[in-house]
């Protein structure tokens, strides 16, 4: 237990830059009065007291903003930046050094019993509002796009982003857990894909009405109403927004 406490403690340091002396961050900071507390309850549910893990949780969730049942197992080293309006739930289970932020659910889909509430691996990352909801696993070093809605299970070595989530990065080289901003944009990526195989096919049936008997006029008509690259269709791929000047 003293060597759980002492990760959880430790863990601040090496990830959040804002971190300066150990008295500001057993006092000021929420998520980690939140896991002790949790601990600490967790601890009493397990030897069988009633009612006071919960009233605990409910005091922590006063204290902090954090919301986590005294059912839910969180592995050591788990970081809860800032934290605001997190909830766990009560059959959860966290692994060891994930990393959760402010808004983020790990919730239940109904009124069934048992197993309800999701299984999170090692080293995974909760972006910012993210919503993990049943009975699902996420794998080690997963990584969840802030915002992102998770219903079904997600395999090790992945990046999911999305309502609902969809699986947009599988494997590859390790990430530094703190830089959960670089996702990929799954959506402006399968549309470009698009655009570039409609103006394959436009090309082909270009070519086509050339070798036929089809006036050269017909053929200028259909390049000029048929160009896709527009400047709108560019800012959407490219992330971008048009100016109102545009």
């Amino acid at each position: 237990m003293l060597k759980t406490l002492k990760t959880d403690f430790q863990i601040i340091f090496d990830r959040d830059p804002a971190a300066r002396n150990w008295l500001e961050v057993l006092v000021c900071y929420p998520g980690l009065q939140a896991i002790l507390l949790h601990r600490f309850a967790h601890w009493l549910l397990v030897t069988g007291l009633p009612f006071i893990p919960r009233l605990i949780s409910h005091f922590s969730r006063f204290l902090t903003g954090i919301e986590i049942h005294p059912g839910a197992a969180l592995g050591q080293g788990v970081f809860i930046d800032h934290g605001m309006g997190i909830v766990i739930g009560e059959t959860a289970i966290v692994g060891d050094f994930s990393l959760i932020y402010q808004g983020v659910t790990l919730g239940g889909t109904g009124k069934e019993t048992g197993k309800r509430h999701p299984t999170v691996g090692e080293n995974v990352v909760i972006g910012a509002g993210a919503k993990v909801l049943g009975n699902i696993q996420l794998g080690n070093n997963v990584r969840v796009g802030a915002g992102s809605v998770v219903l079904r299970d997600v395999p090790s070595d992945c990046t999911i982003v999305g309502v609902p989530g969809r699986i947009v990065y599988r494997g590859g080289a390790k990430v530094d857990p703190l830089d959960h901003a670089r996702l990929p944009d799954s959506e402006a990526q399968a549309i470009r894909y698009l655009m570039d195989r409609i103006e394959s096919l436009e090309q082909e049936v270009q070519a086509l009405r050339r070798s036929s008997s089809a006036g050269d006029q017909a053929v200028a008509d259909a390049s000029d109403c048929c160009h896709l690259r527009d400047k709108a269709i560019e800012q959407f791929l490219d992330g971008t927004t048009l100016s109102k000047k545009a």
